[in-house]
């Protein structure tokens, strides 16, 4: 499966590829159960705050169930079309990502953030900046509306923030988003086995669920097998290891 030059342009100008229709039926189901089945047996209230800021049902992010969803399907070839063939390190586990109907009223968007940032439930270390490749979204239950635990984008931003880099350095995430100016945010929509591949510095985060439903995806981080020899050197040149992104660029 290989994307197309519509779609890479929207990468390239945008930060993020919305591609319906990846996942089979079959694997959407199989994660659900599971991840229902999990949520059956009980989750202690004092570990919510973590469960949100990093992953519900932690004993099954490693599984076939939720793994297969990446390593088993049309995902990974299209991960290889952007970063290039065996340039991406192995995926062995994803976030499960669960967003609960809330009460809150007037509903709104969670402030914008770059993964990776430090927080006290997060699990990042304190001092570092936790960044990669590709942000890979699979969407495991429909969202049809604004408000019902949306992904919510801000496009354009990568590039922003590559400019703010270049000029202030990379660590100075260190001290919080950098103050750039912010485009109106998109919430996303789609389908069960749609899927959203995003680069890592586009500022990003979730809106409120008005809806009845709780939402259900999983997030898979992505690293190009070169990203650790200079954690810094993407985030001034954001293309640097997208050679499918470099290619319509010449």
């Amino acid at each position: 499966m290989k994307l197309t030059h519509k779609q890479k342009l929207s990468m390239l100008n945008d930060g993020y590829i919305y591609v319906p229709g990846v996942i089979p039926k079959i694997m959407v189901d199989q994660a659900v159960k599971h991840i229902n089945h999990a949520i059956g047996e009980g989750m202690p209230p004092e570990r919510m705050t973590t469960f949100r800021a990093q992953s519900y049902c932690p004993d099954l992010q490693d599984k076939s169930p939720i793994t297969g969803l990446y390593n088993d399907t049309p995902v990974k070839s299209l991960v290889e079309d952007l970063l290039g063939e065996g340039m991406s390190l192995p995926v062995g586990g994803g976030q499960i990502a669960l967003r609960f109907p809330s009460l809150q009223d007037p509903t709104t968007v969670a402030r914008p953030h770059l993964d990776g940032m430090y927080s006290p439930h997060n699990g990042v270390k304190e001092g570092t900046i936790g960044n990669f490749t590709m942000l890979v979204g699979v969407l495991l239950s429909p969202v049809r509306d604004d408000f019902a635990g949306n992904f919510t984008v801000w496009p354009g931003t990568h590039a922003s923030y590559e400019q703010y880099f270049r000029e202030h350095g990379a660590e100075s995430l260190l001290g919080g988003m950098p103050p750039v100016a912010l485009p109106e945010p998109v919430q996303t929509k789609g389908e069960p086995g749609d899927i959203f591949l995003v680069h890592y510095q586009l500022a990003h985060s979730v809106a409120a669920n008005a809806s009845p439903w709780p939402r259900y995806a999983i997030f898979f981080r992505v690293k190009h097998t070169e990203h650790g020899i200079d954690w810094k050197a993407p985030m001034t040149d954001i293309w640097l290891h997208w050679p499918g992104i470099r290619e319509i660029k010449s």
